[in-house]
């Protein structure tokens, strides 16, 4: 695949993957600073930030930034990640230029009105409540709060109430001065589109940013621990049991991907088949590893039935530690393959593949070949796998969160004893 990279004079990465079979394209820009680059008085600002970008610049307002890119047929959204934010157009080959040109605009020349500022705080508010709504939103914010306590990688990324109704456009100006500099910047494309061209585009629309060196994300230190969310009323409790994970850059960091398809990847996978296809302890149950730059967070998310919880648990500990003697080769070349597809299929997406470019100029300072990545898996061994599934499971500090109807759920401290490892601090 023709992928190309370019530094602009400002620091920031150009990255494209020309993609001749389609006729539209992908194209964003993605910032790393999200929820976990806030200070304390900043907590929620990163996704208002988001928000606020489509508000109006200082040529177009709200609606026309949105009716330029849907005369085309195009759209516009953005994402606020806990390491980054996202902003990014889908639109046809030959309004390319007129995409970058609106990312530019909404970031470089903001104007933040304050009108605008409190109807969109007021938006985020709801969001937050509706969030707080949702038991199985609610329950990894939890998990995240007590693995990285009093820490902005433990906070959720949307603020609370509180602080988000707290920020002015003064605010903005100050965290878009701190965090939004060339060289912390990517504008990333994928599909029909011609790197030179970007790179003319780039140059233009994103040259009043500066070459400041990024700020440093404060260190990551996980630490344990349970929250217990008893709500009697609900009918169904959420279940998550974390272990410290691994970062992106890690060399174990794909060994983690293989042991998560390998526990509850699918539907063949181990939790799966013993907890809800034999047992029928659960609705649902599956696995999750999250790499972030210098840490991770490995996790078990269960939702089942307040009379199954009892049960649940010493199932699950048991599968966590059968596997570090009986896995099988079948069941690794099983999660290859998952992996595989998945790192595939991506790239038959443009809004996938230019997000995955994105996030390897972020790790690697480059895009890495799907060969790279696909020897990278094949390399890793039965025995590679057992034993950091024995790092990670046996020797990692547990986190228990739920919300629900979970008197009955097992105590972190006995998880810890189950599994041999270290209970959390008090």
């Amino acid at each position: 695949m023709p992928v190309n990279m370019t530094r602009l004079a400002n620091g920031m990465t150009v990255v494209s993957d020309q993609m001749p079979h389609l006729k539209s394209s992908a194209v964003g820009v993605w910032v790393n600073a999200g929820s976990r680059s806030e200070e304390a008085n900043e907590h929620g600002i990163s996704h208002l930030l988001e928000h606020m970008a489509f508000k109006g610049t200082e040529t177009r307002s709200a609606v026309q930034i949105v009716e330029e890119i849907e005369s085309v047929g195009g759209d516009v959204n953005a994402s606020t990640g806990i390491e980054n934010t996202s902003y990014f157009v889908r639109i046809l080959e030959e309004d390319l230029p007129l995409a970058v040109d609106i990312l530019g605009d909404i970031l470089a020349n903001s104007t933040f009105d304050e009108e605008e500022l409190e109807r969109e705080k007021q938006v985020i508010i709801q969001e937050i409540g509706a969030a707080y709504d949702m038991p199985e939103d609610r329950v990894f914010d939890h998990i995240l709060e007590q693995a990285f306590p009093d820490q902005p990688l433990g906070r959720p990324i949307l603020g609370t109430p509180e602080t988000v109704q707290s920020f002015s456009s003064f605010d903005i100006d100050n965290y878009m001065a701190t965090h939004y500099h060339g060289p912390n910047m990517i504008l990333a494309a994928a599909g029909a589109v011609r790197h030179e061209d970007l790179v003319e585009l780039g140059e233009k629309a994103f040259a009043s940013f500066s070459m400041t060196p990024p700020k440093d994300l404060p260190i990551a230190h996980y630490r344990g621990g349970e929250s217990r969310d008893v709500q009697k009323d609900l009918m169904e409790a959420q279940v998550v049991l974390g272990f410290e994970g691994r970062p992106f850059t890690d060399d174990n960091y794909y060994v983690a991907q293989l042991l998560a398809a390998i526990m509850g990847g699918g539907m063949s996978s181990r939790l799966f088949q013993e907890v809800r296809e034999k047992r029928g302890l659960c609705y649902s149950i599956y696995t999750f590893h999250w790499g972030f730059v210098d840490s991770g967070l490995f996790g078990i998310h269960a939702a089942t039935a307040a009379e199954h919880l009892e049960e649940l648990m010493p199932v699950m500990i048991d599968e966590l530690t059968r596997v570090i003697d009986d896995l099988t080769p079948a069941e690794l070349n099983r999660a290859r393959a998952q992996i595989k597809a998945g790192l595939l299929m991506g790239t038959e997406s443009p809004s996938s593949r230019a997000s995955q470019l994105s996030r390897q100029v972020v790790l690697y300072g480059r895009p890495r070949l799907l060969e790279e990545m696909e020897e990278t898996v094949a390399d890793v061994s039965v025995d590679d796998v057992k034993a950091l599934a024995e790092k990670i499971f046996c020797h990692s500090v547990p986190t228990l969160s739920s919300v629900g109807p979970v008197r009955k759920l097992m105590r972190v401290d006995e998880v810890a004893s189950r599994l041999g490892s270290t209970k959390p601090r008090t």
